[in-house]
């Protein structure tokens, strides 16, 4: 009987204090709002902010006031005794001469910007390359688990390969073809670069087809010969010498005057069995670089758990955006309201709801904001690699990147759905607030490669990455789909992305906020790590540090 009694005593004893939880979770839930969301988000995203471009007066007054506001939640540094993580970087500015291809039929030049777009990750003031052999290596892919190999039996040390964006599953629709329509990482341009330089290749070129690559010609030329990245004791000389963009215009005079069809050899590319081939041609092409060292900084606080404080949630948003920039309709500000000045204001809200918490996490909970995602992702890139807790410590990302002001969502939008176990948190969370998951609505994009979340991801962490995307409550999703488009066209990377009050409607961003804090104020209360799925590349990571 007194056994009996004491079980029942234990167990009411626990359902209050789950109450209790849920009650101070609801309480600290309900402070983040749209107010305090729209102050933060017109600040960052103010003129006065110019664009919030790394290395810039603008950086130091958006990093100033991410301090200050962690500091008013009487967060800890993420960094030792300082908030600031300083991401060492160097500014390459290249002027390109024409690319010069020796072809059977002759002289081929084509002219920087017009045709083609060369930069280097190498920190030198000079790259060149100099009659080098021509190898064309399909999608310049190597994917054992695909059983792909773009370079088999072909040596390319020493030459410069043309490779083609995207991936075969995309070209075929075939969907026994690595994933489809839906980009692979091995479509991704940066993963070209580094397999070309795996091989031993002084060169890669990737033409440019604007459906596969996702965006059109004015996106690659957009930077005007100037890049950004990280310092490296190696000076990056273990990459191309050349990292090169053409047009399929050019490519298709390449191939013409060079004996071949290109359109032809594209289709054998997309085919098991493609192997590469030397184009009986040589290119040269040379670059003078302008360098410029400097330091950025990555922003973080935490909330130290509990029980588990040696474990963490790391939420993030990168803070920087293009700077000043092209005029257009006489603005050259690139205010970066959605991209991403909203993603920071749902940090902070997020942030401000857990320092609320009566009852405070068992695990620890890290609040990032990444210098250069603009350039490539760098500041995130860096985290990972000097981290404030380890990537096995490490629980879940959950990033936020361009959250809609188009007012609330049905749906929520996982751009990361399928990479883990993280999808039944997400679908969990939607549940309560009467909606449902759906997939990434545009996977040819390749989205989930193109954000801070992808380095966590490289890293074995699994990650979260989406939003209310397309599916409006009232209006529904022919009107969420066109706005979508709208803000694609019209603002994307544009001075036009502003916040105005008078027009957007935030509610939206507030309810994608609570949604995602729920998300990790459960994760921060268990003592399991979510696994990633087995078709996940990073899966043996995970498993091996876990």
């Amino acid at each position: 009987m007194v056994r009996f009694i004491l079980c029942v005593t234990i167990l009411l004893a626990m359902v209050s204090c789950q109450n209790n939880q849920r009650k101070d979770f609801e309480a600290s839930s309900a402070v983040i709002n749209e107010k305090d969301f729209a102050q933060d988000l017109t600040v960052i995203s103010s003129d006065a902010y110019q664009g919030r471009k790394p290395m810039t007066k603008g950086e130091d007054s958006t990093v100033g006031y991410l301090k200050s506001r962690l500091q008013k939640l009487k967060l800890n540094p993420a960094f030792g005794d300082s908030y600031f993580q300083d991401v060492p970087m160097v500014t390459i500015v290249s002027k390109s001469t024409d690319m010069v291809f020796k072809t059977k039929k002759g002289v081929f030049a084509l002219k920087p910007v017009d045709n083609f777009v060369a930069f280097t990750e190498q920190i030198t003031e000079k790259s060149e390359v100099q009659n080098a052999k021509l190898v064309f290596a399909g999608y310049g892919i190597v994917a054992p688990e695909y059983n792909w190999n773009d370079y088999a039996g072909m040596d390319v040390k020493g030459k410069v390969v043309v490779v083609l964006v995207n991936d075969p599953g995309f070209a075929t629709g075939d969907t026994t073809l690595f994933d489809g329509k839906k980009m692979t990482y091995y479509g991704r341009w940066t993963y070209k670069y580094e397999e070309a330089a795996r091989q031993g290749a002084i060169g890669c070129i990737i033409v440019h087809e604007e459906a596969a690559a996702a965006y059109p010609w004015s996106v690659v030329t957009a930077s005007n010969g100037s890049s950004l990245h990280l310092q490296a004791k190696n000076k990056h000389f273990d990459t191309c010498t050349i990292e090169a963009w053409m047009t399929k215009d050019a490519a298709q005079s390449l191939f013409a005057k060079s004996g071949f069809d290109y359109q032809s050899a594209k289709q054998k590319a997309s085919l098991r069995g493609f192997r590469s081939f030397e184009m009986n041609t040589s290119v040269s092409v040379s670059l003078t670089n302008t360098l410029r060292s400097g330091v950025s900084r990555n922003v973080g606080a935490i909330l130290p758990g509990t029980d588990r404080k040696d474990e963490c949630i790391a939420y993030s948003a990168h803070w920087d955006h293009l700077g000043i920039g092209k005029p257009i309709q006489g603005d050259s500000i690139y205010n970066g309201a959605e991209d991403n000045a909203s993603g920071v204001a749902a940090v902070l809200e997020i942030a401000k709801a857990y320092t609320n918490l009566k009852i405070k996490p068992g695990r620890s909970i890290l609040f990032l904001f990444f210098t250069a995602e603009e350039s490539g992702l760098l500041g995130a890139q860096y985290y990972v690699k000097n981290p404030s807790f380890p990537m096995a410590k490490t629980v879940a990302n959950i990033n936020f990147d361009i959250l809609s002001f188009s007012g609330r969502m049905k749906d929520v939008t996982l751009i990361s759905y399928g990479q883990s176990e993280l999808d039944k948190y997400v679908t969990a969370a939607a549940n309560k607030q009467n909606r449902y998951i759906a997939p990434d609505q545009q996977p040819t994009h390749g989205s989930f490669f193109r954000g801070d979340q992808f380095w966590f991801a490289r890293e074995g962490v699994p990650a979260i990455y989406g939003n209310g995307f397309f599916d409006h409550r009232e209006k529904g999703k022919v009107y969420g789909m066109q706005k979508v488009k709208e803000y694609g066209t019209l603002h994307y990377h544009k001075p036009s992305d502003e916040y105005n009050p008078k027009i957007h409607d935030l509610s939206g961003c507030i309810e994608d906020a609570k949604l995602f804090f729920d998300i990790g104020y459960v994760l921060s209360n268990e003592s399991a790590f979510p696994a990633l799925y087995p078709k996940s590349p990073w899966k043996k990571i995970r498993d091996k540090g876990i």
